[in-house]
């Protein structure tokens, strides 16, 4: 059942509150297209205050749930000021704004495959405005619908051209005003990455640099000719110590400088980066310096300690193998996403995927459906995950180490009792692949992985799995996650109802050996959200196994609902820590009872332990949908 193809007033699509918000802005178009509500033609981009109970009067309606978090163990502690928005620690790392960080001791730093800035997990969303392109009294609202698109960061281009246009002459007021500029990005809350140049490309007029230097008939643009050098460091001189004071350090929002633009397409001078580099350290940048270039100038615009960023140009699969040779593994980073751009007079339009070139607002400034995508993907609460493998080193038990596989219930967790439900995991270690055979031994379904690719599945119809050898690696770690769909009730087999690996399993008709066993019975201290808040947003993941969380806010008065799991998989599902219970697309059953009283007044927590694909939508209906 599409969204669409309800009736306006059967239909709800609810956003949770965000410190980014749209106060003061019109509501950006439909969100999706055929939404509506009574007496309007379109229901707002975010609807913090929507409940289940000002919905009951409807005769039938349908609530969706955006996913709020994903969890990984590549990020660390989220600041707490974000409580004040009415979201949880674990509130994505792209919520992090100028108005959460007190301590401005450390900037923004690589730590592992992230960004932090003072020293949290950081994820940078950031969008280009250029200043000197948008009349003044249209910055705020600019910057405004960058925020409620759901960046945090806005980036901004410096043009020597505008800014000295005659030597020695230099124009910072009105429509040129980047002190002004870069103080209203942090009023509204952005953080800033400024492209001081001194070339910075922009489709601009000799790429930014002014026309007077090449008065000079010896003029080697962009190297360390003197006459060149002369000029830029003149130019710093004035331009950097008016932006200094809005750096990280000294309380402002400038997180990084970029030096430069795609210098390793032009690349005339091995000398001149080094050269910008020092001409910037000198004169008091201290936050994180950048370069930008193509993937064919990568490794010639490449600057030792400056960390190298992309434009979407000339990338190819080695491209990332030739960043990491430069400067090792870290987060990648996008700059610019281009294609063909630029029209001549008597030539025919450039047409232009839309999916990889254009603006996300008009030349006007008004909304584009792009921009509506975008906004949906960067919203706050577009979810958040963690992965299973990230979450075995914060179970509540250790696990247990066994030559041979153990099943559940001989396991000694629970005091000595044995796992009872839920699922269980095997991990040992192999040296080459071949055939995979459960033997009958795997109660009730297994998944089996191969260093965390998935395989496939063992049950009772399926004993046989191919494990194809990786000639790269040594060694390589089998999982087997094991789910326990219930004993019998009643017969003479349940003698014989023990559930998980009941038995040997053998790869090429040998018997493995030590198993690392982890009990994953679903009431440990992760549902009940004592976890680090490392979750990290979920359009950066969609497949299981993982856990994944979504807020539902309540109004005052919970009442009874149906969820439902439609577009996901397989798995189970808990709110505020009670178990809802299972879930699986292969039905009957498309929803699942929840009773009011389980509901609380305000946000609610929903985790979902999907075990193959989510949709990262939950839906809720007062009618129940049991296949028949």
């Amino acid at each position: 059942m599409q969204p669409t193809s309800l009736p306006a007033r059967d239909l709800a699509l609810a956003y949770l509150e965000s410190s980014g918000g749209c106060a003061g802005l019109p509501a950006p178009a439909p969100v999706l297209q055929g939404l509506a509500s009574p007496g309007s033609r379109s229901f707002p981009a975010r609807i913090p205050d929507l409940c289940l109970s000002r919905l009951s009067s409807m005769q039938a309606f349908l609530f969706l749930v955006r996913l709020a978090g994903l969890l990984s163990l590549t990020s660390r502690v989220l600041v707490t000021s974000v409580l004040q928005e009415g979201l949880p620690e674990s509130a994505v790392q792209a919520l992090l704004r100028p108005s959460h960080i007190s301590e401005r001791l450390v900037g923004l730093q690589v730590r592992g495959s992230d960004f932090t800035l003072g020293n949290t997990p950081f994820l940078i969303l950031s969008g280009t405005i250029h200043y000197f392109r948008v009349p003044r009294d249209y910055w705020k609202d600019s910057l405004l619908k960058l925020k409620a698109c759901g960046f945090n960061t806005v980036t901004t281009h410096v043009p020597w051209n505008l800014h000295e246009p005659r030597r020695g002459q230099f124009h910072y007021s009105g429509n040129l005003d980047l002190m002004a500029f870069i103080s209203l990005a942090a009023e509204v809350d952005l953080w800033v990455i400024l492209c001081v140049g001194p070339y910075i490309g922009s489709d601009l007029d000799l790429g930014g640099l002014p026309s007077w230097l090449l008065k000079d008939s010896h003029m080697k643009l962009r190297t360390t000719y003197k006459g060149f050098t002369t000029a830029v460091n003149h130019y710093f001189d004035d331009l950097i110590p008016r932006i200094r004071g809005f750096q990280f350090h000294e309380e402002g929002s400038i997180i990084a400088v970029q030096m430069e633009n795609e210098y390793g397409s032009y690349n005339l001078d091995k000398g001149y980066m080094p050269y910008i580099k020092n001409a910037l350290l000198s004169r008091g940048i201290k936050t994180m310096l950048l370069t930008a270039d193509t993937g064919q100038g990568l490794l010639k615009g490449h600057t030792p300690t400056v960390f190298a960023t992309l434009h979407m140009k000339g990338i190819r699969k080695d491209t990332y193998e030739r960043l990491s040779s430069v400067q090792g593994p870290g987060p990648v980073m996008m700059m610019v996403y281009t294609a063909r751009s630029l029209d001549g007079w008597g030539t025919s339009r450039n047409t232009l995927d839309l999916h990889n070139y254009g603006a996300l607002l008009t030349e006007d400034g008004d909304y584009t459906p792009e921009y509506l995508v975008f906004q949906k993907l960067f919203h706050p609460d577009a979810g958040h995950f963690i992965s299973l493998w990230d979450t075995l080193i914060h179970q509540d038990d250790q696990p247990v180490r066994s030559m041979g596989p153990l099943s559940m219930e001989q396991l000694s967790v629970n005091q000595g009792n044995g796992q009872s439900t839920g699922y269980i995991l095997y991990e040992t270690i192999i040296t080459e692949g071949g055939v995979l055979n459960s033997d009958g031994h795997v109660k009730d379904r297994g998944q089996v992985f191969l260093d965390d690719k998935y395989i496939g599945v063992l049950d009772d119809t399926h004993q046989r799995l191919i494990l194809h050898n990786d000639h790269h690696k040594e060694f390589l770690t089998l999982r087997i996650l094991v789910e326990n769909q219930g004993r019998l009730a009643s017969g003479t087999s349940m003698n014989q109802e023990r559930k998980g690996l009941t038995g040997n399993i053998y790869l090429n008709s040998s018997p493995l050996r030590k198993f690392k066993i982890y009990s994953l019975e679903m009431q440990n201290k992760f549902i009940q959200r004592k976890l680090p808040n490392i979750w990290k947003p979920s359009f950066l993941h969609a497949e299981g196994p993982a856990f994944f969380l979504a807020l539902l806010r309540v109004g005052s008065q919970p009442k009874d609902t149906f969820m439902s799991l439609r577009g996901w998989t397989k798995g189970v599902v808990f709110i505020n820590g009670q178990n809802l219970g299972r879930y699986w697309n292969l039905g009957p059953q498309e929803t699942l009872y929840l009773p009011g009283p389980w509901l609380k007044p305000g946000l609610n927590e929903i985790i979902v332990f999907e075990e193959f694909k989510s949709a990262l939508l939950i839906y809720f209906s007062n009618v129940s949908r049991l296949g028949y």
